[in-house]
């Protein structure tokens, strides 16, 4: 009896604690991402996509259709296959509707990476019409990395980053890796499909 009573008494005393635990932000659900929204200015720059083909960008990101930009360099194998993967998955989610969604990736890494590697790598990730991997001089890279707020001065300590393009002009920023169907909550929050 004296043995059930300590044993009570414990669990009495150790409840408060669990109940504590349970509650905290460390035993919730983790965020693999964190969201804001931010006014970008597109610089006016002209690069080359995967055909080889001058591209006006500010033009490609305002046209009005649902937009999503990445950062990324073919011979990455880190975040970039990650963020690859799910503008694979999104395409595939949206299935006829796809080309609907202008995907943009742009290289951080323009030294190496031309024109027919951009188109080996989207092949490489099975990409559908509207996904655009561009590429362009260094100093034009860096001018939107800039006007993105993305800059990084080694491709080797890049950051995990995505731009969806909402319906007012703001820019969802979205630092993190996120799933396929985190990625497509998010263009639905922003009103694009």
């Amino acid at each position: 009896m004296k043995r059930h009573l300590s044993r009570l008494i414990c669990l009495l005393l150790f409840l408060p604690v669990l109940m504590v635990c349970a509650a905290s932000p460390a035993m919730a659900a983790p965020v693999t991402y964190k969201r804001t929204v931010e006014k970008y200015q597109v610089p006016d720059v002209i690069l080359t996509n995967q055909f080889g083909k001058k591209v006006r960008l500010k033009t490609l990101l305002e046209s009005g259709r649902p937009v999503a930009v990445d950062f990324i360099y073919a011979t990455c194998t880190t975040i970039c296959p990650v963020l690859s993967a799910g503008y694979t998955n999104l395409q595939r989610k949206l299935g006829a509707d796809s080309a609907k969604v202008q995907l943009v990736s742009i290289t951080i890494d323009p030294e190496n990476d031309n024109p027919k590697v951009l188109k080996e790598y989207l092949q490489r990730y099975q990409a559908k019409p509207g996904w655009d991997f561009l590429t362009g001089s260094r100093k034009d890279i860096d001018r939107v990395m800039h006007a993105f707020d993305a800059y990084f001065r080694d491709k080797m300590d890049h950051k995990p980053l995505t731009f969806i393009r909402g319906v007012d002009g703001s820019w969802i920023r979205l630092y993190g890796l996120i799933s396929s169907s985190e990625f497509l909550a998010e263009y639905k929050k922003a009103g694009l499909l």
